[in-house]
């Protein structure tokens, strides 16, 4: 299902980010970055849920209003039942929607949101996210304690929140359409390799996203995935080739630009709810205004993997949704 939109806008956006994110390539694109995991909290996941809250007040600060005059936040995480929003949201006093769908949680806020505003439900949103390294790795495979390897198509989660303000004010970065995915399951099994599982569902949902609107892929001067990696970029671009004769010349991946691979103990690169917006909101919204690039497709890719569900050893869900931003 694709939605157009013809007055919604990302006026603002805030980043925090954390020490691997930092000592990557975009390190001084972030708002805020912290030198160790913990962000002076007791726990990984206290210290996800100080992510989303600070990322509101940074962005409230930068906007230069209230939380009174927030009408609706949307946020989600990887956590269960997404404490880390929850606890955020019961020191904000914003009125909540939670909201999961993994990794591609970001764009499912950027779509109810940008669909309240066009209705004329409300008059401006906030859209959060966050995503913590070493609570996902308790939470969904081994604490890092361990020590356990890996094998090289494992990606590593993004350590960082994000928010965006959404209003109708012509400022910033204009939503111009969202395409809602629907899940994917191939029966893949394989917690190391979410590049595999999330690919099938990223191109399902570029491929509707075009077919809908009657685009070629080459109607974007850039098709960002959330976070496949380097070895589901891959996967991607074959399966548009092969399944609907898509050739994705115009495509990067969010996890690819946000570490260096080369340099950086990330594997095949950096996943995560925030992955996605770290790279969106900061390098690639900075080309949008400069006008390097006017028209980008994102598309927020999620592993709907459950801990309990891995167990009996049933395949891994994916889902995906994109939003076409447009330079004003």
């Amino acid at each position: 299902m694709t939605f157009t939109y013809n007055n919604v806008y990302i006026n603002e956006t805030s980043l925090i980010a954390g020490p691997y994110e930092k000592k990557g390539p975009l390190g001084n694109t972030f708002d805020k970055v912290y030198d160790d995991l913990y962000f002076g909290e007791k726990t990984w996941e206290q210290a996800e849920s100080k992510l989303i809250e600070e990322s509101v007040e940074l962005l409230l600060n930068k906007m230069n209003k209230k939380k009174k005059d927030i009408n609706l936040h949307l946020s989600g995480d990887l956590l269960n039942q997404i404490v880390a929003t929850n606890y955020a949201s019961s020191k904000l006093g914003i009125p909540l929607l939670g909201l999961y769908s993994a990794c591609a949680t970001s764009v499912e806020g950027l779509i109810v949101g940008s669909n309240m505003i066009d209705a004329g439900q409300i008059k401006n949103c906030i859209s959060s996210v966050s995503s913590h390294n070493n609570a996902a790795e308790k939470q969904f495979r081994y604490p890092v304690e361990y020590g356990g390897p890996k094998p090289k198509t494992a990606t590593f989660t993004a350590t960082g929140g994000t928010s965006a303000y959404l209003s109708t004010t012509k400022k910033g970065i204009k939503i111009e359409s969202g395409t809602v995915g629907t899940v994917s399951e191939l029966g893949i099994t394989d917690p190391y390799h979410m590049g595999a599982v999330m690919a099938p569902s990223a191109g399902d949902t570029i491929n509707k996203h075009l077919t809908d609107l009657k685009r070629t892929a080459d109607y974007y001067d850039l098709i960002i995935t959330g976070d496949l990696g380097k070895y589901g970029s891959k996967i991607l671009i074959d399966y548009m080739k092969t399944n609907y004769g898509v050739d994705l010349k115009n495509h990067k991946d969010a996890g690819m630009i946000l570490f260096d691979l080369d340099n950086q103990p990330v594997y095949a690169g950096g996943s995560g709810t925030a992955c996605s917006t770290l790279v969106t909101y900061g390098h690639i919204f900075k080309l949008m205004k400069k006008k390097e690039i006017k028209k980008v497709l994102l598309v927020a890719t999620g592993a709907l993997l459950s801990s309990t569900m891995a167990l009996q050893k049933l395949g891994i869900p994916s889902i995906s949704h994109a939003v076409s931003l447009e330079a004003i």
